[in-house]
């Protein structure tokens, strides 16, 4: 059974029987990069029907390197998160690392996403789940799929429903990720939304440069393989010049890349649908 958070405030097409997708930059570089990745997936997710919530993080926290950059400023990002919003009518996802931070971007993000090394973060969850916004839980790269009943217990006995999950890679030695791909089901039995993260489940962490590697020429072989397992949801990073991101250009796709591969994976879902019944 796909299951849909239609609940979010501006989700369109969550009758469709699509997949929904979480996508956007990385961080907030600027309003006018935002705006022309929204507005191109916008066009895309309209013309396929796919439920849609722009992704751009207002601060990045976890970074290898003391010189990473690591936002605009919380205030000037919320900022144009919200203008994202109010012109677009998008809903919005961002990340949190702190609980103090939860009340301040539930001001604008319709989904407070958890980051994977913070997965254990009981404060945290709470926080984010007594805003009355989704939560998005992102899998540690060092938790089992059956430890992530915990996190979804945290957001429920904080007295919310409003929980996901987000699949996006184990460690593998020291440098590289891997998914195993037994996990989705296993999480989609918490009775949760479960998110595939094809572009973060592709990064090789740990370089000796301090920035992180990956694999982009694989996306469309992992978002495939994540649809034939039953994800509903499905999270990935773009940038019109991937080369040219503040923060994880390494591992994106390129927005051109992106209708391509969306056509490409609502084939895939069709036969998932038919299998599945």
């Amino acid at each position: 059974m796909l299951r849909i958070p239609s609940t979010i405030p501006g989700l369109k097409f969550t009758e469709s029987g699509n997949f929904f997708l979480l996508a956007g930059p990385c961080v907030v570089e600027g309003y006018d990069l935002c705006m022309e990745v929204a507005e191109k997936l916008i066009e895309i997710t309209n013309k396929f029907n796919i439920p849609y919530v722009f992704k751009a993080s207002f601060r990045k926290a976890n970074r290898t390197r003391i010189d990473s950059f690591t936002g605009l400023g919380d205030e000037t990002s919320l900022e144009i998160l919200q203008r994202i919003k109010t012109t677009t009518g998008l809903p919005i996802v961002t990340d949190i690392h702190e609980a103090e931070e939860a009340e301040m971007a539930a001001t604008v993000a319709d989904i407070l996403q958890i980051p994977a090394f913070l997965c254990r973060q009981t404060n945290l969850i709470k926080a984010a789940a007594e805003t009355g916004k989704w939560v998005n839980v992102k899998k540690g790269q060092f938790s089992s799929p059956e430890s992530m009943k915990h996190a979804v217990d945290k957001v429920r006995g904080a007295g919310s429903e409003k929980v996901m999950l987000t699949e996006r890679g184990t460690s593998f030695g020291y440098s590289d990720l891997l998914v195993d791909f037994r996990g989705i089901p296993t999480m989609k039995s918490f009775d949760v939304p479960v998110v595939l993260d094809v572009t973060h489940a592709l990064q090789q962490p740990n370089q000796m440069s301090g920035v992180t590697g990956g694999r982009p020429d694989l996306i469309p072989l992992m978002a495939r393989a994540g649809m034939i397992c039953g994800i509903d949801g499905l999270f990935m990073e773009t940038h019109p010049e991937p080369s040219k991101a503040l923060s994880d250009g390494a591992n994106m796709i390129p927005l051109h890349n992106v209708e391509r591969l969306l056509e490409q994976l609502l084939a895939v879902h069709e036969v998932y649908k038919k299998i599945a019944e």
